[in-house]
């Protein structure tokens, strides 16, 4: 069985271990850099059920379409038929720009994070079928299939992991 530390998603990266460009898919913003302006209609498309395979097992998203000034993810991973883990994510658009936030969840619930701490994402780059966050990107492949890349520390190791999902109809 896994444990939230094999795959606990940090975003306290090194910006000098990062700076390797060993991430082909990942973009990290530099000390003194800013977030463009953006705001959701940049990922709305985002918005459904979305299920795949990572991490050993099924991963599954859940994306609300904008309403209020963000929208609002589910995450979990399941491994031999039980729950791994969960995240609650949201993606807001904050002083003209977007940040993506999320806190983990072990499968009773309990949070990894402390309780007002939230692992955040700024934004870096928007291209046409990619958003950039710090050490996030989500990719449209289709209205069908996206990926998702993110920076994974694990044992002071950090590694670019690659989630798929297809739209689930």
């Amino acid at each position: 069985m896994m444990t939230k530390g094999a795959f606990y998603f940090l975003l306290l990266f090194s910006f000098d271990v990062l700076a390797d460009n060993k991430f082909s898919n990942l973009l990290f913003l530099d000390d003194n850099q800013q977030s463009p302006p953006a705001d959701l209609s940049v990922i709305q498309w985002l918005s459904g059920h979305w299920r795949g395979e990572a991490l050993g097992g099924l991963v599954e998203e859940v994306w609300s379409p904008p309403l209020g000034g963000s929208m609002m993810g589910a995450f979990k991973l399941v491994v031999e038929d039980q729950v791994q883990f969960y995240e609650i994510e949201t993606i807001s658009q904050v002083n003209d720009t977007l940040i993506f936030r999320l806190k983990h969840f072990n499968k009773d619930l309990t949070g990894w994070e402390k309780k007002d701490k939230t692992v955040d994402f700024k934004l870096v780059k928007v291209t046409d079928k990619k958003v950039y966050f710090n050490g996030l990107t989500i990719e449209r492949l289709s209205d069908k299939e996206i990926n998702i890349y993110v920076a994974i520390e694990h044992e002071g190791n950090t590694t670019e992991e690659k989630f798929n999902y297809k739209r689930v109809e």
